[in-house]
């Protein structure tokens, strides 16, 4: 049968699972066979004695992706499911494991990244007597920022668990999940679960979705506002075709963790920022706004006045039934994005549709000029100059918030699943999921390119993540824009009163080496602070068959 990009399991998967009989086995033997009928062969982790039970006899079918630090681990495994749209699966050690990995995890739950994390529990028999090393709490430490929580009351129930952890993780929307296990519960007896076929998508309502459909036909001039969820749910070809059946200008949502819409495009019109009199005079003479697969609106500062133009009204799609509640305005259809564009466009098409024109084309992309002698680089010559060496095909996976409007400007994004960053503000996620997403492109063979471009402050919540490039030895290109402060905090200062000129402590950071901390870990590395040299030295960065980093001195 033929599988959608979103839906992993079928009845093929059901009816070959290896757990075949009512014949009981070890609670670890569930628990594997329902991994291997789940595609979830890959294992993230970093493992403490509560975890040990798992990995005796561990299967040769099984790969285990050692991460220095948890944060690091969810990373990685954040970036490998959005790149494989399958659920991760990770092992963390109990209570201080798991609050490691507490800044990714609500990345991932912002993400909606489906991922089955297990923690480690002491024994069973001892958890009468607060032993050391166990977590008091287990199921509510991870709260609000997993959608499933639970240590099951007999060891008997782990593989249930585990099952309907992994349903709850990739029904729409998707997000983390934790199931505590106690020590002990590997080696007991339990009766097999065989996976099943669970709906993991639904259609949004017709009658709402036909109500958006005659707003947009009966439009002279629509918007649309792309998100994270169109390639997050393989809705990038649907999304092209309805947005150049309706002539409309594509705008990208604020704080998007994915490209939507390829900013090649005629229709491109550009980005909104995340503050509310902007979106709205962005948008201004627009008489109806789409908002696909995006919240209306993420915004970043206080603002007054209204979500839209005066005389525009707002539809929205998405898959999150919550972002549906809190949308201030509008007419909001709930359910699959690929489902409900692909819905939108089997109605008839509209006859005054082919009369409507095309909006205005976008002003060309700026140029930036190379510095003077002595002048450091600018980031955007930096951007402009890897946007004109890396292959079309290639994938940016992004932490650098300073940089974030100066890559819209000089780095497109052009093909789907070529883009992939944090839309919690958390930082410490790119420089692990670009690993995560490198193995997962090397898994399916695809030989587009992995590049992390990450700020120097951002690099240092997660560096380890070198180390664990360098052991899997993917190819992956890390560029480090070294500005050497914390630049968004001291460009963002004047909102709250600073003056200009004035001090803001804790955002200068001198004395980072990151060339020594790229080897230190087994990686290549080099820096670059002459103009003359960038070209010849990330091209050659590219071209590298190992993890390769480029560290650049920018003003």
């Amino acid at each position: 049968m033929t599988k959608n990009p979103a839906t992993t399991v079928t009845l093929s998967d059901v009816a070959t699972s290896t757990a075949t009989s009512n014949a009981k086995v070890s609670v670890r033997t569930a628990v594997l066979d329902l991994l291997r009928a789940f595609r979830m062969t890959t294992m993230f982790g970093n493992p403490g004695s509560t975890e040990l039970g798992l990995f005796r006899d561990f299967p040769s079918d099984f790969r285990y992706v050692l991460g220095l630090q948890e944060a690091v681990v969810v990373g990685m495994a954040d970036g490998y499911a959005q790149a494989t749209r399958n659920a991760s699966f990770v092992n963390l050690h109990s209570a201080a494991g798991v609050g490691h990995a507490m800044g990714n995890i609500f990345t991932a739950h912002k993400n909606q990244t489906p991922m089955i994390i297990t923690a480690g529990q002491q024994a069973r028999s001892i958890l009468p007597f607060d032993p050391f090393l166990f977590s008091g709490q287990a199921t509510e430490l991870p709260k609000p920022y997993v959608k499933w929580s639970v240590e099951p009351a007999r060891a008997e129930d782990v593989p249930l668990a585990m099952a309907r952890a992994y349903y709850i993780a990739m029904q729409e929307p998707r997000g983390p999940v934790l199931v505590s296990i106690p020590a002990d519960d590997w080696d007991c007896l339990t009766e097999p679960v065989l996976p099943r076929v669970v709906s993991t998508e639904f259609r949004p309502e017709p009658m709402v979705l036909g109500l958006i459909g005659d707003a947009l036909d009966a439009s002279r001039r629509p918007a649309f506002v792309v998100g994270t969820a169109v390639d997050r749910c393989g809705a990038w070809d649907a999304v092209i075709a309805l947005a150049e059946r309706h002539s409309a200008s594509v705008w990208v949502a604020p704080m998007s963790g994915r490209c939507g819409f390829p900013e090649d495009h005629r229709l491109f019109a550009g980005f909104l920022p995340a503050m509310r009199e902007k979106i709205v005079q962005l948008l201004d003479g627009h008489d109806f706004i789409f908002a696909v697969g995006a919240p209306a609106f993420i915004y970043h500062v206080e603002g007054h006045g209204p979500h839209v133009p005066a005389g525009a009204t707002l539809g929205q799609l998405i898959d999150d039934p919550t972002i549906a509640a809190w949308t201030p305005v509008g007419t909001t259809a709930v359910g699959n994005i690929r489902l409900g564009v692909q819905d939108l466009l089997d109605r008839p098409v509209a006859p005054q549709l082919g009369q409507r024109a095309l909006p205005a084309p976008r002003a060309a992309r700026p140029l930036a000029t190379p510095p003077q002698d002595g002048e450091l680089m600018s980031v955007a010559y930096v951007l402009q100059t890897l946007a004109g060496l890396r292959a079309s095909d290639s994938i940016v996976v992004e932490e650098a918030p300073t940089a974030r409007s100066v890559m819209h400007a000089y780095l497109p994004m052009l093909e789907s699943g070529g883009f992939y960053t944090m839309v919690s503000g958390g930082l410490g996620h790119s420089m692990p999921a670009a690993v995560g997403v490198a193995l997962a492109e090397a898994q399916k063979n695809s030989g587009r390119k992995v590049i992390g471009l990450i700020g120097d402050g951002s690099s240092m919540y997660s560096i380890q993540a070198l180390w664990s490039a360098a052991q899997l030895n993917l190819p992956i290109t890390y560029v480090i824009l070294k500005n050497r402060r914390y630049a968004a905090l001291q460009d963002f200062a004047p909102v709250f009163g600073f003056e200009p000129g004035e001090t803001l402590q804790g955002t200068d950071l001198p004395g980072m080496d990151f060339v020594a901390l790229a080897r230190g870990q087994g990686c290549d590395a080099v820096t670059v602070n002459d103009a003359g040299q960038l070209t010849e030295v990330l091209r050659a960065a590219l071209a590298a068959t190992r993890p390769t980093l480029v560290e650049v001195e920018v003003a």
